[in-house]
């Protein structure tokens, strides 16, 4: 069995962002040489999420007003945490959107289903944060 490793950064100059990273996670399984096995995708920061679904526009856009609703961003002081910081929402919405997706390799491909894309969702951002890739199989 073999084993691939890669770290993607990313640098979002806006506090929120939802990125599609299916062609990079695709670049890094051809780099893997990997056939047949799972591949792992996680945020590697706790204000960060991986999550899997469609790239439509109007769908992002809900996404945002939805955890806006669920976790707003303001007040700053109704969140405990925010008291050296004010990422309380960010945490929240991570939590809601998850941490990591893991998506079976078939024949060199990922086996997504048809609209099916990878996307690297930032809550807060304004710095460097990255993304591991891991693949294990033959």
């Amino acid at each position: 069995m073999k084993s691939y490793r890669k770290e993607l950064w990313f640098e979002v100059p806006q506090r929120r962002e939802l990125i599609n990273i299916t062609p990079r996670v695709k670049e890094c399984l051809a780099q893997s040489g990997i056939t047949e096995g799972l591949l792992l995708c996680n945020a590697m920061h706790i204000t960060a999420s991986v999550f899997i679904n469609d790239d439509e526009v109007g769908l992002h856009h809900d996404f945002e007003n939805w955890l806006e609703e669920l976790a707003p961003e303001k007040p700053y002081s109704r969140y405990h945490h925010n008291g050296f910081e004010d990422n309380a929402d960010a945490h929240l919405k991570r939590t809601v959107m998850g941490r990591e997706v893991v998506v079976a390799v078939t024949e060199g491909k990922l086996d997504l289903g048809p609209w099916e894309q990878i996307f690297y969702g930032e809550f807060d951002g304004k710095r460097r944060k990255r993304v591991l890739v891991k693949i294990i199989g033959d």
